[in-house]
């Protein structure tokens, strides 16, 4: 996908390299709910079938979960086959009195975690990735939820200092030292994004949670631009705001928080204007994600293989442009939003 600034330009390596529809991890390390391994192993080999070559995890989802089911199924694929991104920020640490029931109690972890955002926590956490993960490199790195929406953080700034002098520097080390391809930040808030542009040499960002149908203007307007303007690219995750477009009864993330109520409204007329037009709603969601010309892949997470071999289904699917123009003329998208998909 190409922007005005970016025809000026040489394509980056991710512009080049990142297919459109990857397969994320949440799912796979148990957050909502258990899964056995032969499920998780059955829903990456669907994606593997479907034709999905990117994959995207966290030392997180799961406590260590997710990435050792990865690392199962993905070394028996030939390393230049597919493209990988995990995260750093946040260190695991083996205790038999473990926190870590209190975040994925469906995981059964035997891991604490420790937030760090040191260039010798970044390096120990990418080793420690490259073990459970069972493979010699990552493509992509993303510091993990250095975010104000991260309580569990305290000052969201003081660990972004810490990594600005740390994490960031580091990071670009270990890409001209060929371990990694690229990094940026994967966070669920416009601010670290845009200030990791000002004082680092990023690549690429995960845009977790900030464009989806239900919520997109501010990154439409704010970050967008500025992501062009650096010849930068996206990888848009949540943009299903972690199954509540497909029909779950949470919001994003937190399923005891209550999901606002306009939420619920502007989804009951989204799934109206679907019905109407024959348009399932799943599908609209993952393409508009895709529109922007900035963005370079969707990620949604699947636990069975009908998941995921929908989800990639999705991006083969018409929708009329009366369907987009009906959302518009409601005031359910903003007017400047993309509804045609830009070849890369």
């Amino acid at each position: 996908m190409t922007t005005t600034a970016q025809q000026t330009t040489a394509p980056t390596w991710a512009q080049q390299n990142i297919p459109e529809i990857g397969l994320g991890g949440v799912a796979i390390g148990n957050e909502f709910e258990e899964i056995s391994d032969v499920e998780a192993q059955q829903t990456m080999e669907a994606a593997w079938q479907a034709g999905v070559r990117y994959y995207d995890v966290s030392p997180w989802y799961g406590l260590g979960l997710a990435e050792r089911r990865y690392g199962h199924f993905l070394h028996n694929q030939k390393r230049d086959a597919y493209i990988i991104s995990s995260k750093v920020g946040k260190l695991l640490k083996a205790s038999k009195h473990n926190k870590g029931a209190d975040y994925f109690p469906y995981a059964h972890s035997p891991n604490d975690v420790v937030f760090d955002y040191s260039a010798d926590g970044v390096r120990r956490s990418i080793e420690d990735s490259l073990q459970r993960l069972g493979i010699d490199s990552l493509d992509i790195v993303f510091v993990h939820d250095l975010s104000p929406d991260n309580k569990l953080l305290g000052d969201w700034l003081e660990h972004f200092s810490v990594a600005q002098q740390g994490a960031f520097p580091e990071l670009s080390r270990m890409r001209e030292e060929g371990i990694i391809k690229a990094w940026g930040l994967g966070v669920n808030c416009p601010e670290p994004i845009l200030k990791t542009m000002e004082v680092a040499d990023p690549d690429i960002f995960l845009l977790a949670s900030q464009y989806s149908l239900i919520d997109h203007e501010h990154a439409l307007n704010h970050v967008f631009p500025e992501i062009s303007k650096r010849n930068l690219s996206l990888v848009m995750g949540s943009n299903l705001n972690a199954g509540f477009l497909s029909g779950s009864e949470r919001y994003n993330y937190d399923p005891k928080k209550p999901i606002p109520a306009e939420y619920l409204t502007k989804r009951d007329k989204l799934k109206a204007i679907a019905k109407a037009h024959n348009v399932d709603l799943r599908t609209a969601a993952l393409q508009f994600a895709l529109f922007p010309d900035v963005a370079v892949s969707v990620i949604p997470g699947a636990r069975t293989q009908e998941q995921v071999t929908e989800n990639v289904a999705s991006l083969q699917t018409e929708i009329p442009d009366a369907f987009w123009q009906e959302l518009k003329d409601q005031n359910l998208i903003a007017d400047n939003a993309p509804v045609k998909r830009v070849h890369r």
